[in-house]
């Protein structure tokens, strides 16, 4: 196959600018997957500072609701920062320790990934600025809060729909002029060749882990594991362990947003309306018109907004190896009151999309069945949305008081 390319999906298609840049980044990418200290170095990062290995929950009280058909929980949302993200950025930080680049750069939606960079930049030394749609800057003002307080600059973009592409494209701008001295910290595996190959390796330490911890809890592979998919990077990262595995089937659940009829969604595969075109340096599908332009996309997570899909991930759908299946946005907030009232587990919107389609699959799964659902973030940054989409009004008029006493005026959550 060629390098940078999943079968048809994938490559590298950049302004000549960048060529050099990239040139560096794939050989220190190249040089440090060769290198077994390393790994040794990144697994010492997250042990010691992200709080890895993360657990596997058995979830007994909703095994008890499906009739005993078993649930396991992978946890991310104990990771540093509260989400998979962490993964990524301390890898990624280490390769800019060795490049000698002295800024991060980012684009972020929910703002897990760019709470993640901000807390890896404090930590390593780094200027660190964050691009991220006007929209999300709204929809996720505790994480920009936070972003700030741990020294980075948020800008938010106001330009197209406002939301994860038209950050993405600020950011490209930005590296464009910048790239002797910065990285581009790009937060899924999406993007050119390295990005996706690079950010799904950094996120398979989520499913060498969950193999791992299934195979000593259970004595066997979960037959079915579900992974909400807006990039894709969290759903790479556990299904990575388990590819070869053919007998456990892998499902990712896409944005269905308010259904998938009209465009109210954010659902490239599973609605068969994404369609391969080339963007943001790579071959995937995209929600797109006849003329290629990309289309304005909706979900209640901020996270799963994207237009387009890592090219591993279309791959994977092409050859069978993963199915694609689109959660609603009610169903979305039925499936997080239920995890959080069954197993005292809050999760993210994001994540709860993989939890809503686990619900409606479980109960016609075989008795014996096992199955294995990544939690990939925490639902504290969605208080604000969560509260809108329970129509719940003393609760709204309650955190927006407390919006603006703590973050400052003109927060309209």
């Amino acid at each position: 196959m060629k390098s940078g390319y999943f079968g048809v999906f994938g490559g590298k298609y950049i302004p000549e600018i960048l060529h050099e840049t990239f040139v560096q980044l794939i050989a220190a990418y190249e040089e440090a997957r060769k290198d077994p200290t390393f790994w040794d170095e990144y697994l010492a990062v997250m042990e010691n500072y992200s709080g890895r290995p993360t657990p596997l929950t058995f979830a007994g009280r909703l095994t008890e609701l499906f009739g005993g058909r078993k649930v396991y929980i992978k946890r991310e949302d104990l990771n540093q920062t509260g989400a998979h993200k962490a993964n990524n950025v301390m890898g990624q930080g280490l390769l800019v320790k060795r490049m000698g680049k002295k800024r991060v750069i980012a684009e972020t939606g929910a703002g897990q990934h760019g709470m993640a960079t901000a807390t890896m930049a404090a930590r390593m030394g780094l200027e660190c600025t964050i691009y991220m749609g006007a929209k999300d800057v709204e929809r996720q003002r505790p994480n920009v809060f936070w972003m700030q307080q741990l020294g980075a600059t948020v800008i938010p973009v106001t330009s197209g729909s406002q939301t994860l592409k038209d950050a993405i494209n600020e950011a490209l701008r930005d590296w464009v002029g910048s790239m002797d001295t910065t990285h581009y910290l790009l937060g899924t595996a999406c993007g050119a060749h390295p990005f996706p190959e690079m950010v799904a390796w950094f996120q398979s330490i989520i499913g060498i882990e969950a193999r791992r911890q299934i195979l000593q809890q259970e004595g066997r592979l979960p037959d079915r594991i579900f992974a909400c998919v807006g990039g894709g990077s969290n759903a790479l990262g556990i299904f990575h362990a388990f590819l070869e595995d053919n007998g456990v089937e892998l499902v990712g659940v896409e944005a269905g947003g308010r259904g998938l009829t009209g465009h109210e969604h954010a659902s490239r595969i599973a609605s068969q309306k994404g369609t391969v075109g080339v963007a943001h340096g790579y071959k995937t599908f995209f929600l797109q018109d006849e003329d290629g332009q990309m289309r304005e996309t909706h979900s209640v997570a901020a996270g799963l907004d994207y237009v387009g899909v890592s090219p591993i991930l279309s791959h994977l759908h092409t050859t069978g190896r993963v199915r694609f299946e689109a959660a609603l946005d009610h169903e979305v907030v039925s499936a997080l009151k239920l995890l959080t009232s069954r197993e005292g587990i809050i999760p993210a919107l994001e994540s709860s999309h993989a939890f809503a389609q686990a619900f409606k699959e479980i109960p016609q799964m075989p008795k014996d069945s096992i199955s294995m659902i990544n939690l990939s973030g925490r639902g504290d940054k969605d208080i604000f949305t969560i509260a809108e989409a329970l129509e719940d009004q003393p609760w709204r008029d309650f955190i927006r008081q407390k919006a603006i006493q703590y973050f400052g005026k003109g927060v309209t959550p």
